[in-house]
């Protein structure tokens, strides 16, 4: 592996672990937790940073706490991370409140910002009969992303986004239409333009991947 590309990974690893997380409580400023910590999603929890400006101006840490994988029965072994987002644009300053994301996916404007990881062996997808108990789970934990899903074609989904994808760790496969297929390793990145697509991971070790989407406006065909 190349010296440049070693950085990168390293300087990626480093993100993951002050990343922004919505809906945590506020902490000391300016305190830091010390202790040795796992690869973020090693062990389902990473360290999330949030900061804001004061009504002065003045730039604070407004908290910085553990953030758990969200997990589902329906795509078991699967870890996401909904770590911050808004459904229109963003003003500034900030204050580090939480901006509303009810739904997994952006609507036109907004964005998404988080992570998920794939498990070996494994693709993304929704059971064809899955329970109601199943269902509702994940509606409740993981709203609109079952929508999105194509039951005939496992892991195969397209949204009105564009997303920035960087694997952090280990290997994935994306699929595009037609069964064209790309590997991707720790540093790669992919820039994925409302396409439609599906992630397998065939590796023997996990797979983590840091995604940020932006809501697009796609023009509908006849």
């Amino acid at each position: 592996m190349s010296k440049t590309r070693r950085m990168f990974i390293q300087g990626a690893t480093g993100v993951i672990g002050a990343v922004a997380a919505g809906g945590l409580k506020a902490a000391g400023a300016g305190k830091e937790r010390t202790g040795k910590r796992g690869t973020a999603g090693s062990d389902g929890e990473i360290r999330c940073v949030v900061t804001g400006q004061t009504k002065s101006g003045k730039s604070v840490i407004v908290s910085h706490a553990s953030v758990k994988a969200v997990t589902v029965g329906m795509l078991p072994g699967d870890e996401f991370y909904r770590l911050w987002g808004s459904d229109s644009m963003v003003a500034l300053p900030s204050d580090g409140t939480p901006p509303l994301q009810p739904q997994f996916f952006p609507p036109k404007n907004g964005f998404r910002f988080g992570m998920f990881t794939l498990p070996p062996a494994t693709t993304t997808t929704a059971p064809q009969s899955p329970t109601p108990d199943l269902v509702e789970e994940m509606k409740e934990k993981l709203p609109g992303l079952l929508e999105f899903l194509e039951p005939d074609h496992p892991g195969m989904h397209a949204t009105d986004t564009v997303d920035f994808d960087v694997v952090v760790s280990g290997e994935v496969v994306l699929e595009l239409d037609d069964g064209v297929e790309v590997v991707l390793k720790a540093g790669d990145c992919v820039i994925q333009n409302g396409t439609r697509h599906a992630w397998h991971n065939r590796s023997s070790e996990k797979c983590v991947i840091v995604f940020s989407l932006i809501g697009a406006d796609r023009k509908r065909t006849t």
